[in-house]
């Protein structure tokens, strides 16, 4: 093919800021690990446990965080006095916002103790419950506070209510109320045990009271006495109450149970039946209560909601970030990820948007996820492993004859699985229906990580790399070298094995027999995961985000710009980008061709025929993109001319294996103006025009 003449028009172009290169989060997966709401007119607020403070308008349909302000975004209690919108954070004190969330400042004058652990309101008075600091008290919306614990023999609070004009407190050791706005604090009444109450409900001359270890307590008479309503139930330590009206004129009492769900009362605590069905897991934080709508904010998954009193829940969590991602796996288009306490979520354009995957999976603490087509296997915190064949649609458990259900990492070959668990590594060739055990040589059994390379097996434990020549009968130590023991992950480039250990990254060229420390460059040296894409290996680190190294290991450099949480648990090639899991603030992702100067894609991109790209962004200036495709291996010549045919820059020359690429070309020795790139890969010639504007 030869190429044609090219016919230059000139056009008006409406020119936009270029945009920095940076990560970006993603658009999910929902969920994370809600710690309270509250209820104000059409808002609901949801505070998370690391990722700040989110409002819905909708009745939890979507969310938005609501964070700007916040410097401290562990949060523990939100309540809502007047048109002032209080949050209590575990370290920050209390942060204030008068228009629904949209800008906060923190109030802490007067406050001694900035570990808040809980809020509530009495007319025009707000109480603050900390750690170890008693109470304190604001009479002007928490703009300023005054110690009130005259009285409280218990510095840790961990709950308040109001009833009328009595506020009671529970503390770990003992439980008070007050009838003068906190001026002094008695023990409150009899038959209450000396044990901590996590929550108070109030409806009508009913207080409830919920403990650790005794369930939950009535009073009828404004607290001067109690009595234990768990008869017959499970009920021992219940975390939150809440008092939901049913529709009819009456009222249902909702009680969270440690790792057990959710119960219902339609009779004052006489009588309580499991209320469970829909939600994800039953680690339940916090309720919320909207006309006859309850809202329960769980552990690792968001919000749900019930509209039937409990008899069935929905997710609620649209747009709520915060979510743990433990694991994440690719399989062309398809990016899943793995979360805690949230299950298995799947996204197939890159993140823009994210559904959950978990019809069967009886087990949402994922800590590892492996794919060989099609099958895909998420092992699981206590359930064994679980195996989808249709894209996680659908799951069922293969694990269940794994002598520990503690499944920490999966890695796979072909037909052979390794699952690494807190007691042993075994090993199925039957996708899961039986299981054998193979770690005879490690002497570290717990939470192995398994690497294929070549026809060896690499295991990283805590007590070094063990290798094995014999698909796992046996395993010796390899750790010539080697100056860290605890391997938190392994990569194979080629015939390079990477480990990432708490002391920086380890190479081997022969298979584990000789290490050596590569960290130049690494400014963190706990690496807890790896990606490589061709000839560039990714890491990972536990606090410093990414770091990418093009020449094996010899020199590393940080690409972490944007990232705002930089613990990545994870990472993987998804496309043309790398993709990150990080702790407590979902996935992220980037570019490959903003860290890398060329961009193979994967085996499974490859084209059916040549294909020249027009370049991105166009115009441009400094830098811009230029995307091939190859059907086969073939020597590229890939250059840049200017309008008088004079060639100006080698972008590749030299052969290339069959796959997508992605070049950039760097501008910034050039006037403006028009130029030209070509392509040749054997017969195939093409040219495009592009735009400098400098």
């Amino acid at each position: 093919m030869r190429s044609t003449p090219l016919h230059v028009a000139i056009v008006t172009v409406l020119l936009c800021p270029f945009a920095v290169a940076q990560w970006i989060q993603t658009n999910g997966p929902y969920g994370g690990t809600v710690t309270t709401q509250a209820v104000s007119g059409p808002n609901l607020f949801a505070g998370t446990d690391g990722s700040g403070i989110f409002v819905s308008t909708n009745n939890g349909t979507s969310w938005a965080a609501v964070n700007a302000g916040l410097t401290y975004k562990g949060i523990s209690s939100i309540a809502v006095t007047g048109t002032t919108v209080v949050a209590a954070t575990s370290g920050g004190g209390i942060f204030r916002s008068t228009n629904n969330g949209s800008a906060w400042a923190e109030s802490n004058v007067g406050l001694t103790s900035f570990n808040t652990t809980c809020l509530a309101v009495s007319g025009a008075n707000l109480f603050a419950g900390t750690s170890n600091g008693g109470i304190f008290l604001s009479t002007d919306n928490g703009a300023h506070w005054m110690p009130a614990d005259t009285g409280l023999t218990m510095s840790y609070v961990a709950s308040l209510a109001v009833s009328g004009s009595t506020v009671f407190a529970g503390t770990l050791g003992g439980n008070f109320l007050s009838t003068n706005n906190g001026a002094n604090w008695i023990p409150a009444g009899t038959g209450l045990p000396s044990v901590a109450v996590n929550s108070f409900a109030v409806g009508g001359a009913n207080i409830y009271a919920g403990t650790s270890g005794h369930g939950v307590y009535l009073s009828t008479d404004n607290g001067s006495s109690w009595k234990w309503i768990s008869s017959g139930t499970s009920l021992q330590y219940v975390w939150r109450l809440a008092i939901c009206p049913d529709g009819l004129g009456g009222t249902d009492l909702f009680a969270c149970e440690s790792a057990r769900g959710i119960y219902r009362s339609t009779n004052n605590g006489t009588t309580w039946t499991p209320v469970n069905t829909g939600l994800l897991n039953l680690y339940v934080n916090s309720f919320a209560v909207s006309d006859t709508k309850i809202f329960a904010g769980m552990f690792g998954a968001g919000v749900f909601l019930s509209t039937n009193q409990g008899a069935s829940w929905t997710s609620a969590s649209a747009g709520m970030t915060g979510i743990h991602s433990t694991s994440l796996a690719v399989d062309g288009t398809y990016l899943y990820d793995g979360t805690y306490g949230g299950g298995v979520f799947l996204s197939t354009n890159n993140g823009t948007s994210w559904a959950a995957v978990d019809s069967g999976l009886g087990n949402v603490f994922i800590y590892s996820l492996a794919i060989s087509p099609p099958n895909l296997f998420a092992g699981t915190g206590y359930g064994g492993v679980f195996r989808s064949t249709d894209n996680g649609t659908t799951w069922m458990q293969v694990g269940a004859a794994l002598v520990s259900t503690n499944v920490v990492s999966l890695a796979v070959s072909g037909t052979t699985l390794f699952a690494g668990t807190d007691n042993g590594l075994f090993r199925t060739t039957d996708n899961g229906t039986s299981w054998a055990e193979t770690d005879t040589g490690l002497t570290d059994k717990a939470g192995v990580a398994v690497a294929f390379a070549g026809s060896n097996l690499l295991a990283g434990t805590g007590a070094g790399v063990f290798r094995s020549t014999n698909n796992g009968a046996n395993w010796t130590a390899v750790d010539s070298g080697l100056t860290a023991s605890t391997i938190y992950a392994l990569a194979v480039s080629g015939t390079d094995v990477f480990v990432g250990t708490n002391g920086g990254v380890f190479v081997s060229t022969n298979y584990g027999t000789r290490w050596t420390a590569v960290d130049s460059g690494l400014t963190n040296l706990g690496v807890l995961s790896f990606a490589v894409f061709g000839t560039n290996v990714f890491a990972g680190t536990d606090g410093s985000g990414v770091f990418v190294s093009t020449n094996n290991g010899t020199k590393w450099s940080a690409v972490t710009t944007g990232m705002t949480n930089a613990v990545c648990n994870t990472l993987a090639v998804c496309g043309s980008y790398l993709v990150s899991g990080n702790d407590a603030s979902v996935v992220w992702r980037r570019p490959l061709n903003e860290m890398v100067t060329s961009v193979k894609a994967n085996a499974a991109d490859v084209p059916f025929r040549p294909v020249l790209s027009q370049n991105y962004p166009n115009p441009f200036n400094p830098s811009t993109t230029i995307k091939f495709e190859l059907p086969k291996s073939s020597v590229v010549r890939l250059s840049v001319y200017d309008l008088l045919g004079r060639e100006v820059s080698v972008l590749v020359n030299e052969r290339t294996d069959a796959g997508v690429y992605e070049v950039k070309f760097d501008g910034s020795a050039l006037a403006s103006g028009v130029y030209f790139y070509r392509m040749q890969a054997g017969s195939f010639v093409q040219t495009k025009t592009f735009l400098l504007l400098r």
